[in-house]
């Protein structure tokens, strides 16, 4: 029998249980009480209150009207406190809170997904929803922490993006027509950025079959690293043999990548497609 983890007591997840039994208990409401309030069960309160379970964002919302004072947001603020630590793998966080955001040069392959940079909340949304045992919690979790991690595009030194995209990707389908149709709206926008470009692969780029990687150019002399994808685990590093052997495969895709301009009419063409 797997037992749940002790929940760090002086973590935003555990304050957001604490205080939400602290206030229940002086408002003399029943778990059963205040579940009815938030439309879920006595037993998803009990694990909210014993911080085992993340808060939705309605779960937050309706606390602070049932405990706030009208324009409280405390629990809304603890639970973007918490969803700001889960929101993808444990191993991926360093990338995405260190590696990332200090790039000056990002450059990404993916022969199989519009890159996590460039995707749209709809397009997120569809992938996440079809992982294996996956809640709705979770999705929405990972929808927020991709959508977090595009700030890095519009902060005020945004670093060069360079991505290679592979041809079937535009109709490879994700989520409904509409969705198809906003991503390739929003690689047409993100292109238009002077540090953005993108280029279409041809589908007979073999050397690209290898899977999809990201390299990351860092400032001040820091060694370059690359994170490169499994379905189970990806691997964030920056030892040299590995990351040279990463930049001469993407060297080796880039060759059969298209010239902007025609990736732009080759994106624009496929999102005619998507009605």
């Amino acid at each position: 029998m797997s037992v749940e983890p002790f929940p760090d007591p002086g973590s935003p997840r555990a304050r957001f249980g604490a205080e939400m039994r602290r206030l229940r208990e002086a408002a003399q409401l029943s778990q059963a009480a205040v579940a009815s309030r938030l439309g879920c069960t006595q037993t998803q309160v009990s694990r909210l209150e014993a911080a085992t379970r993340t808060p939705s964002r309605s779960d937050a919302e309706r606390l602070d009207r049932l405990f706030g004072s009208g324009d409280s947001s405390y629990f809304a603020s603890l639970r973007q406190r918490i969803v700001a630590g889960n929101g993808g793998p444990t191993w991926f966080r360093g990338w995405v809170e260190e590696v990332e955001p200090s790039a000056h040069v990002l450059r990404s392959w993916d022969p199989l997904l519009v890159p996590g940079l460039l995707q749209t909340e709809a397009y997120a949304r569809a992938i996440f929803s079809l992982e294996p045992q996956i809640t709705p919690e979770e999705v929405e979790e990972r929808v927020e922490a991709r959508m977090r991690r595009r700030r890095v595009l519009e902060r005020e030194n945004p670093p060069l993006v360079l991505v290679l995209i592979d041809a079937g990707v535009l109709r490879r389908q994700v989520g409904e027509a509409e969705v198809m149709r906003g991503q390739l709206e929003h690689l047409l926008a993100a292109a238009e950025r002077p540090t953005v470009s993108i280029q279409i692969v041809d589908p007979g780029c073999l050397p690209g079959m290898a899977g999809a990687f990201m390299i990351a150019e860092l400032p001040d002399g820091q060694p370059d690293t690359v994170h490169a994808d499994s379905p189970v685990q990806g691997q964030i590093t920056d030892d040299r043999e590995f990351v040279l052997s990463i930049r001469k495969r993407y060297e080796a895709v880039r060759l059969w990548a298209y010239p902007e301009h025609v990736s732009r009419k080759m994106i624009e063409g496929v999102k005619r497609e998507w009605i």
